[in-house]
Protein backbone atom coordinates (compact mmCIF):
# COMPACT_ATOMS: atom_id res chain seq x y z
CA UNK A 1 0.00 0.00 0.00
CA UNK A 2 1.32 3.46 -0.88
CA UNK A 3 1.86 6.00 1.86
CA UNK A 4 -0.16 9.22 1.35
CA UNK A 5 3.00 11.04 0.27
CA UNK A 6 4.00 8.28 -2.12
CA UNK A 7 0.54 8.43 -3.68
CA UNK A 8 0.79 12.20 -3.99
CA UNK A 9 4.21 11.96 -5.64
CA UNK A 10 2.90 9.31 -7.99
CA UNK A 11 0.12 11.66 -9.07
CA UNK A 12 2.55 14.54 -9.41
CA UNK A 13 4.72 12.57 -11.81
CA UNK A 14 1.66 12.34 -14.05
CA UNK A 15 0.16 15.84 -13.75
CA UNK A 16 3.49 17.43 -12.76
CA UNK A 17 2.51 20.96 -11.67
CA UNK A 18 4.72 20.91 -8.59
CA UNK A 19 7.58 19.12 -10.32
CA UNK A 20 7.37 21.56 -13.24
CA UNK A 21 7.74 24.40 -10.74
CA UNK A 22 10.82 22.74 -9.22
CA UNK A 23 12.23 22.29 -12.72
CA UNK A 24 11.76 25.89 -13.85
CA UNK A 25 14.99 27.09 -15.54
CA UNK A 26 17.08 29.81 -13.93
CA UNK A 27 20.31 31.44 -15.05
CA UNK A 28 23.43 29.53 -14.00
CA UNK A 29 25.83 31.40 -11.75
CA UNK A 30 29.15 31.21 -9.98
CA UNK A 31 28.88 30.45 -6.27
CA UNK A 32 32.57 30.77 -5.35
CA UNK A 33 35.87 30.06 -7.09
CA UNK A 34 35.40 27.11 -9.48
CA UNK A 35 31.95 26.21 -8.12
CA UNK A 36 28.81 26.96 -10.15
CA UNK A 37 25.09 26.29 -9.79
CA UNK A 38 23.75 24.83 -13.05
CA UNK A 39 20.47 23.23 -12.01
CA UNK A 40 16.90 24.43 -12.37
CA UNK A 41 15.10 26.51 -9.74
CA UNK A 42 14.61 23.94 -7.01
CA UNK A 43 16.62 20.87 -8.02
CA UNK A 44 20.31 21.29 -7.27
CA UNK A 45 23.02 20.46 -9.78
CA UNK A 46 26.56 21.70 -9.18
CA UNK A 47 29.44 22.18 -11.62
CA UNK A 48 33.05 22.29 -10.47
CA UNK A 49 35.77 23.29 -12.91
CA UNK A 50 39.28 21.88 -12.63
CA UNK A 51 42.46 21.83 -14.70
CA UNK A 52 41.58 18.30 -15.88
CA UNK A 53 37.95 18.86 -16.78
CA UNK A 54 34.59 19.33 -15.13
CA UNK A 55 32.80 17.54 -12.29
CA UNK A 56 29.01 17.54 -12.06
CA UNK A 57 26.98 16.63 -8.98
CA UNK A 58 23.45 15.33 -9.67
CA UNK A 59 21.36 15.56 -12.81
CA UNK A 60 17.87 16.52 -11.62
CA UNK A 61 14.79 15.10 -13.35
CA UNK A 62 14.94 13.49 -16.77
CA UNK A 63 13.55 16.83 -18.01
CA UNK A 64 16.34 18.68 -16.19
CA UNK A 65 19.14 17.21 -18.29
CA UNK A 66 18.80 19.67 -21.21
CA UNK A 67 18.56 22.55 -18.73
CA UNK A 68 21.76 21.46 -16.99
CA UNK A 69 23.60 20.91 -20.29
CA UNK A 70 22.45 24.28 -21.61
CA UNK A 71 23.50 26.02 -18.39
CA UNK A 72 26.97 24.51 -18.64
CA UNK A 73 27.26 25.88 -22.18
CA UNK A 74 25.97 29.30 -21.10
CA UNK A 75 28.82 29.54 -18.62
CA UNK A 76 31.27 28.99 -21.47
CA UNK A 77 32.03 25.33 -20.77
CA UNK A 78 31.31 22.17 -22.76
CA UNK A 79 29.22 19.22 -21.65
CA UNK A 80 31.83 17.01 -23.34
CA UNK A 81 34.39 18.22 -20.80
CA UNK A 82 32.47 16.76 -17.85
CA UNK A 83 34.74 13.93 -16.70
CA UNK A 84 32.97 12.75 -13.55
CA UNK A 85 29.33 12.60 -12.48
CA UNK A 86 28.63 12.27 -8.76
CA UNK A 87 25.25 10.99 -7.60
CA UNK A 88 23.76 11.82 -4.21
CA UNK A 89 20.88 9.34 -4.35
CA UNK A 90 18.68 7.32 -6.68
CA UNK A 91 15.44 9.31 -6.77
CA UNK A 92 13.88 10.61 -9.98
CA UNK A 93 14.33 14.28 -9.10
CA UNK A 94 18.11 13.91 -8.70
CA UNK A 95 19.06 10.87 -10.79
CA UNK A 96 16.52 11.26 -13.60
CA UNK A 97 18.87 13.29 -15.77
CA UNK A 98 22.01 11.23 -15.17
CA UNK A 99 21.58 8.82 -18.09
CA UNK A 100 21.27 11.64 -20.64
CA UNK A 101 24.10 13.67 -19.13
CA UNK A 102 26.34 10.60 -18.97
CA UNK A 103 25.64 9.82 -22.62
CA UNK A 104 26.24 13.42 -23.70
CA UNK A 105 29.50 13.81 -21.79
CA UNK A 106 31.01 10.33 -21.69
CA UNK A 107 31.73 10.96 -17.99
CA UNK A 108 32.21 8.25 -15.38
CA UNK A 109 29.36 7.99 -12.89
CA UNK A 110 30.09 7.47 -9.19
CA UNK A 111 27.32 6.49 -6.79
CA UNK A 112 26.87 5.10 -3.30
CA UNK A 113 27.33 1.34 -3.37
CA UNK A 114 23.86 0.59 -1.98
CA UNK A 115 22.22 2.77 -4.66
CA UNK A 116 23.94 1.26 -7.70
CA UNK A 117 21.28 -1.39 -8.34
CA UNK A 118 18.44 1.10 -7.81
CA UNK A 119 20.02 3.41 -10.40
CA UNK A 120 20.31 0.49 -12.82
CA UNK A 121 16.61 -0.34 -12.25
CA UNK A 122 15.60 3.26 -12.91
CA UNK A 123 14.14 3.65 -9.43
CA UNK A 124 11.92 0.57 -9.62
CA UNK A 125 11.60 -1.35 -6.38
CA UNK A 126 12.39 1.62 -4.16
CA UNK A 127 11.91 0.68 -0.50
CA UNK A 128 9.54 3.63 0.07
CA UNK A 129 7.99 4.44 -3.32
CA UNK A 130 7.92 1.04 -4.98
CA UNK A 131 7.59 1.47 -8.75
CA UNK A 132 5.83 4.85 -8.63
CA UNK A 133 8.89 7.08 -9.18
CA UNK A 134 10.69 5.68 -12.25
CA UNK A 135 13.47 7.38 -14.18
CA UNK A 136 15.75 6.39 -17.08
CA UNK A 137 18.02 3.58 -15.86
CA UNK A 138 21.69 4.45 -15.63
CA UNK A 139 24.74 2.30 -14.99
CA UNK A 140 27.22 3.54 -12.40
CA UNK A 141 30.86 3.07 -13.39
CA UNK A 142 32.00 2.92 -9.79
CA UNK A 143 30.32 2.10 -6.49
CA UNK A 144 31.78 4.36 -3.82
CA UNK A 145 32.03 3.60 -0.15
CA UNK A 146 32.25 5.81 2.91
CA UNK A 147 35.40 7.93 2.92
CA UNK A 148 36.43 7.09 -0.63
CA UNK A 149 37.85 10.01 -2.62
CA UNK A 150 37.62 10.79 -6.32
CA UNK A 151 40.30 13.20 -7.53
CA UNK A 152 40.06 15.49 -10.53
CA UNK A 153 42.46 18.34 -11.32
CA UNK A 154 43.60 18.87 -7.76
CA UNK A 155 40.14 18.68 -6.16
CA UNK A 156 39.33 15.63 -4.07
CA UNK A 157 35.66 14.74 -3.73
CA UNK A 158 35.12 12.69 -0.58
CA UNK A 159 32.11 10.38 -0.47
CA UNK A 160 30.27 10.34 2.84
CA UNK A 161 27.81 7.51 3.34
CA UNK A 162 24.67 9.20 4.72
CA UNK A 163 21.97 6.53 4.33
CA UNK A 164 18.32 6.79 5.29
CA UNK A 165 16.81 8.89 2.52
CA UNK A 166 17.96 6.03 0.29
CA UNK A 167 20.06 3.09 1.37
CA UNK A 168 23.02 4.36 -0.65
CA UNK A 169 22.49 8.07 -0.09
CA UNK A 170 25.85 9.83 -0.35
CA UNK A 171 26.92 13.33 0.62
CA UNK A 172 29.95 14.87 -1.09
CA UNK A 173 32.59 17.02 0.62
CA UNK A 174 35.38 18.91 -1.12
CA UNK A 175 37.49 22.03 -0.79
CA UNK A 176 37.76 24.79 -3.40
CA UNK A 177 40.09 27.75 -3.81
CA UNK A 178 38.00 30.92 -3.67
CA UNK A 179 40.42 33.71 -4.55
CA UNK A 180 43.13 32.32 -2.32
CA UNK A 181 40.74 31.29 0.47
CA UNK A 182 40.04 27.59 1.03
CA UNK A 183 36.29 26.95 1.23
CA UNK A 184 34.95 23.65 2.50
CA UNK A 185 31.85 22.61 0.55
CA UNK A 186 29.30 19.96 1.51
CA UNK A 187 26.56 18.73 -0.78
CA UNK A 188 24.12 16.95 1.52
CA UNK A 189 22.82 13.78 -0.06
CA UNK A 190 19.40 13.86 1.62
CA UNK A 191 18.20 13.83 5.21
CA UNK A 192 14.40 13.72 4.97
CA UNK A 193 12.04 10.79 5.50
CA UNK A 194 9.03 11.90 3.40
CA UNK A 195 6.18 9.62 4.42
CA UNK A 196 8.62 6.80 5.22
CA UNK A 197 7.69 3.95 7.50
CA UNK A 198 10.27 4.24 10.28
CA UNK A 199 9.00 1.65 12.76
CA UNK A 200 9.12 -2.09 11.92
CA UNK A 201 9.90 -1.51 8.26
CA UNK A 202 10.63 -4.94 6.71
CA UNK A 203 11.95 -3.30 3.52
CA UNK A 204 14.52 -1.33 5.50
CA UNK A 205 14.93 -2.72 9.03
CA UNK A 206 17.90 -0.48 9.84
CA UNK A 207 16.36 2.79 8.69
CA UNK A 208 16.25 4.45 12.11
CA UNK A 209 19.84 3.55 12.95
CA UNK A 210 20.96 4.77 9.54
CA UNK A 211 19.25 8.13 9.89
CA UNK A 212 20.68 8.62 13.38
CA UNK A 213 24.19 7.78 12.16
CA UNK A 214 23.74 10.18 9.25
CA UNK A 215 22.78 13.07 11.51
CA UNK A 216 25.80 12.36 13.71
CA UNK A 217 28.17 12.19 10.76
CA UNK A 218 26.95 15.45 9.26
CA UNK A 219 27.20 17.17 12.64
CA UNK A 220 30.87 16.17 12.84
CA UNK A 221 31.73 18.08 9.65
CA UNK A 222 32.92 21.65 9.18
CA UNK A 223 31.57 23.45 6.12
CA UNK A 224 31.71 26.96 4.73
CA UNK A 225 29.23 26.39 1.88
CA UNK A 226 26.34 23.93 2.11
CA UNK A 227 23.90 22.68 -0.52
CA UNK A 228 20.86 20.45 -0.27
CA UNK A 229 19.04 18.69 -3.07
CA UNK A 230 16.24 21.26 -3.29
CA UNK A 231 16.68 25.02 -3.43
CA UNK A 232 13.77 25.73 -1.10
CA UNK A 233 15.52 23.67 1.59
CA UNK A 234 18.55 25.96 1.84
CA UNK A 235 17.19 29.35 0.74
CA UNK A 236 18.71 29.19 -2.73
CA UNK A 237 16.60 32.06 -4.02
CA UNK A 238 17.67 34.39 -1.21
CA UNK A 239 21.30 33.33 -1.51
CA UNK A 240 21.54 33.76 -5.28
CA UNK A 241 19.93 37.19 -5.01
CA UNK A 242 22.46 38.24 -2.37
CA UNK A 243 19.99 38.38 0.52
CA UNK A 244 21.83 35.56 2.31
CA UNK A 245 25.49 34.62 1.77
CA UNK A 246 26.54 31.28 0.34
CA UNK A 247 29.54 31.34 2.66
CA UNK A 248 27.63 30.50 5.83
CA UNK A 249 29.41 28.37 8.46
CA UNK A 250 26.16 27.92 10.39
CA UNK A 251 24.23 26.47 7.46
CA UNK A 252 25.18 22.84 8.06
CA UNK A 253 24.02 22.83 11.68
CA UNK A 254 20.83 24.64 10.66
CA UNK A 255 20.10 22.00 8.03
CA UNK A 256 20.81 19.02 10.28
CA UNK A 257 18.84 20.48 13.19
CA UNK A 258 15.79 20.97 10.98
CA UNK A 259 16.00 17.51 9.43
CA UNK A 260 16.60 15.72 12.71
CA UNK A 261 13.70 17.50 14.41
CA UNK A 262 11.33 16.45 11.61
CA UNK A 263 12.68 12.88 11.74
CA UNK A 264 12.24 12.59 15.51
CA UNK A 265 8.71 13.97 15.27
CA UNK A 266 7.77 11.34 12.68
CA UNK A 267 9.46 8.58 14.69
CA UNK A 268 7.62 9.59 17.86
CA UNK A 269 4.29 9.66 16.06
CA UNK A 270 4.86 6.22 14.55
CA UNK A 271 6.02 4.77 17.88
CA UNK A 272 2.78 5.54 19.73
Amino acid sequence: MLTPLALLLSLLTQSSPAFRAWNEPIEPFRVAGPLYYVGPKDVTSLLITTSEGLALIDGGFEESAPIVARNIERLGFRIQDVKILLSTHAHMDHAGGLAALKAASGARLYAGAADVELLARGGLGDFAFGDTMPFPPVKADAAVRDGEEIALGGIRFRALATPGHTKGCTSWAFTIDDGGVARRVVMIGGTTAPGYRLVNNPAYPGIVDDFQATFGKLRSLQADIVFEGHGFAFDLEARRLGKRPFVDPGALKESVDKAEAAFRKSLAEQSR
